[in-house]
């Protein structure tokens, strides 16, 4: 949640266009983010909500406005109002101040949990292993997975592989954070585990951008709500205002159709534990019928015994 009072927003986008082989994707987007922030984009697929945290760190290139973070000017050098491109370098500079997680794990299946981790510190950051290697295991400590320092990706759950993957972008001790839908790619059993990461990271003063459809989450940790649709931002605002009673149609019927959705994956949730318990106890019959049926031959072979 918010933690400081500084009015100089940490994000400073102002009009930011996006076009893809001709098709607008973002059509003159606003925002400021402060410092301490968390800010939940919600919106149907292709909104942009993407592609606008691409943009941010600068994993695509705008085609108009500006995004200033912590009040530098990200791609572009103004010099007397006209712009000139940074270097790669000076980019590259730019980009380790912000930590971005995906959909997608990335992690490199060859290096076990704390060697991913350690990985960009050490070779872009240029710091020492040990020390490395001690913050390190203290974010694993801190996302749930002390004890798993020396597992590989392929021996972990995607929940865990997500965890380390937050890990690994903290590592770099990261300005902001950047949230790709982290949870789209679990099972719904692993999601909270994922959820439970970033709410400790907003209690903890983190800023962050989060793309989601964890209406819970948004609820819960949000401090404002913005609702994306067509490359435009309709409707913005806390929370209890945007996703309990939101003013656009918008907003209104993204929101009805995600709640349907909720309701439909809580009871095909419901039917599913409800078929794995019904499971569980006919095996759990079975065993005692099974152990019944054992004691019956092993007491009419004493009996077959004792009568010869």
């Amino acid at each position: 949640m918010t933690t400081t009072t500084d009015s100089k927003p940490l994000v400073h986008a102002v009009n930011v266009h996006k076009a893809f082989h001709g098709t607008d994707v973002l059509k003159g987007i606003d925002m400021d983010v402060a410092a301490g922030e968390v800010v939940t984009l919600l919106g149907p697929s292709g909104s942009g909500k993407t592609t606008f945290l691409r943009c941010i760190n600068q994993l695509e290139d705008i085609n108009g406005g500006r995004i200033w973070v912590d009040g530098e000017l990200t791609g572009y050098v103004d010099k007397a109002g006209r712009l000139h491109r940074r270097t790669n370098k000076d980019i590259a500079r730019q980009r380790r101040e912000i930590g971005m997680v995906f959909q997608r794990f990335n992690l490199f299946p060859h290096m076990t949990v704390l060697e991913n981790v350690i990985e960009a510190p050490v070779q872009v950051k240029g710091v020492k292993k040990k020390v490395a290697t001690a913050t390190a295991l203290e974010l694993l400590e801190q996302v749930g997975l002390g004890d798993k320092p020396s597992a590989y990706p392929s021996q972990l759950s995607g929940g865990q592989q997500q965890r380390v993957a937050i890990a690994r972008a903290l590592a770099m001790d990261p300005k902001l954070m950047l949230f790709d839908e982290p949870t789209s790619a679990l099972d719904p059993e692993l999601v909270g585990e994922v959820l439970k990461v970033m709410r400790d990271l907003a209690k903890r003063g983190m800023t962050m951008i989060v793309v989601t459809h964890e209406m819970g989450f948004a609820r819960e940790v949000a401090d404002r709500v913005v609702f994306m649709d067509a490359g435009v931002v309709v409707e913005e605002g806390p929370p209890s205002q945007v996703i309990v009673n939101p003013q656009h149609k918008r907003t209104k019927a993204f929101l009805s159709r995600m709640r349907q959705e909720e309701a439909a994956h809580a009871e095909a949730l419901v039917a599913s534990v409800t078929e794995n318990a019904e499971a569980l106890a006919a095996i759990a019959a079975a065993d005692a019928e099974h152990d019944e049926a054992a004691r019956a031959a092993i007491e009419n072979a004493r009996d077959a015994s004792q009568q010869r």
